[in-house]
């Protein structure tokens, strides 16, 4: 087939198929000449048959589109004619997919309508505005100083932890922050405790990683640490969340986080403490972070953005022993970055600026209200059928609901009809009848009236029970 005929025909697939949507502009003909090697002329010929045919609208200086009033065509009315494809033909303009909201009960998403965007975009302007051509380059691997001197400023302050910038590592998030610490600190098969409930995707990256992981059982005090003792004495990392355990909510006491700490220093163990909402308590005194008691510096403290800031952001950070920063300096050169430079450089200035210690109150004014608005509204509309758990912290509810029917089959009843809360038992490594019970995110309940409908959707779709 002649080159011309094969460039018209593959045009004209894309436009049919709307991959090249109506007004979309396409390529010069000299630019995609020369980007498929061919003569102008080749393409000039394609340009002029799919002109006179009324795929294309030739417009001056404005350059070439395709036709705004060309009647919509079903999907694959035309073959492609393989080789080169649409997207290499001409940069293409599609009417983007509508973005899904979270669900009602989402976990694990902090309250997007609430996020202070305009300040959000000033700074990201005035940041993109002021870039350096140097600051244009792979930067350090550990994370942009400004942002790593910023957090630990951060958290010297509201959670105890004192450390530099250079104990601090920036990361893609938690599952990054994990990974890291394992192949900086562990060997081929060490055996690590994990809790039990616990969260689902730390048992993902242990196996990953090549870890062995040890379900240990947690209770009203957090992580059962004589538990973890009988079940793997020689265990080299124990991965816990004191301040509001996932999933149960409940806070480790002080006894076991000391109790946690001995074994460590003793048999010269690591702790990854994963703080991934201790920002967010609404009852009682907010208790330090565990690596804030911690004398012999064996614990690696982890924290997110994406819970308290916005999860699009994919941005963690890791506090690392002082002695391990070696490890940790030669470990992360073999992994991926910890997300765009631009970015971290506007989370710093977030920061810095005073804006995110703001966010954060208001954060946990805004969730204690949305908490309490789901939380009558399950009570008002089911009565003694449910049991919230009174947590202090944390964002979601743990709701038992009294039922023949296992939490598993509630849980999939309530997804069909558009509400994603999630099973407590599939967090157990061995879920008995009274580990039964269900997740629901309260932190994107707009209102009341909002709670009172998602706990009518949630009796109907029980309603089989």
């Amino acid at each position: 087939m002649p080159l011309a005929v094969q460039i018209y025909e593959r045009m004209r697939t894309a436009i049919d198929t709307h991959v090249l949507a109506p007004g979309a502009r396409v390529a010069s003909a000299r630019v995609l000449a020369s980007e498929l090697g061919v003569a102008r002329g080749t393409v000039e010929a394609a340009y002029q048959r799919l002109a006179g045919e009324g795929y294309l609208l030739a417009r001056g200086p404005a350059g070439t589109v395709v036709s705004p009033n060309l009647p919509p065509a079903p999907r694959g009315a035309h073959g492609d004619a393989g080789g080169v494809t649409a997207m290499q033909i001409a940069p293409r303009k599609t009417t983007a997919p509508r973005i899904a909201e979270p669900p009602p009960l989402q976990l694990g998403v902090p309250a997007l309508d609430a996020f202070p965007r305009k300040i959000w975009a000033r700074l990201a302007a005035r940041r993109i505005r002021t870039t350096l051509p140097v600051e244009l380059g792979y930067g350090d691997v550990r994370g942009e100083f400004a942002l790593r001197q910023a957090i630990a400023a951060y958290l010297r302050v509201s959670r105890g932890v004192a450390c530099g910038p250079e104990q601090v590592f920036v990361t893609s998030g938690y599952r990054a922050s994990l990974a890291l610490s394992v192949r900086a600190l562990l060997r081929h098969g060490a055996s690590v405790w994990v809790e039990s409930p616990g969260y689902a995707p730390t048992r993902a990256v242990l196996n990953h990683v090549a870890s062995v992981a040890v379900p240990v059982p947690v209770d009203e005090e957090g992580l059962v640490v004589s538990e973890g003792q009988r079940l793997s004495p020689d265990a080299q990392m124990v991965v816990v969340t004191p301040s509001h355990q996932a999933p149960l909510c409940v806070s480790m006491s002080v006894s076991r986080r000391l109790a946690l700490l001995e074994w460590a220093s003793r048999t010269k163990a690591w702790v990854f403490e994963d703080d991934y909402d201790g920002e967010f308590h609404y009852a009682g005194a907010t208790l330090p972070a565990l690596k804030s008691l911690d004398a012999s510096d064996r614990v690696i403290y982890s924290g997110s953005f994406s819970k308290t800031l916005f999860p699009a952001l994919a941005l963690g950070y890791i506090v690392v022993p002082q002695a391990a920063v070696p490890a940790f300096a030669q470990a992360v050169e073999a992994g991926p970055r910890g997300g765009a430079r631009s970015m971290q450089a506007v989370v710093a200035d977030f920061l810095t600026g005073g804006y995110f210690a703001r966010h954060l109150k208001k954060m946990r004014s805004l969730y204690a209200c949305r908490r309490a608005w789901l939380t009558d509204a399950l009570r008002s509309t089911f009565g003694d059928r449910v049991h919230v758990d009174q947590t202090r912290g944390g964002m979601h509810l743990v709701v038992r609901v009294r039922s023949r029917t296992g939490d598993r089959t509630l849980a999939h009843r309530a997804q069909r009809a558009g509400l994603n809360c999630q099973p407590l038992s599939e967090r157990y490594a061995k879920a008995r009848r009274q580990d039964r019970g269900l997740l629901m995110g309260f932190t994107n309940v707009a209102s009341q009236a909002e709670a009172a409908r998602i706990a009518r959707r949630l009796r109907d779709a029980f309603a089989d029970d």
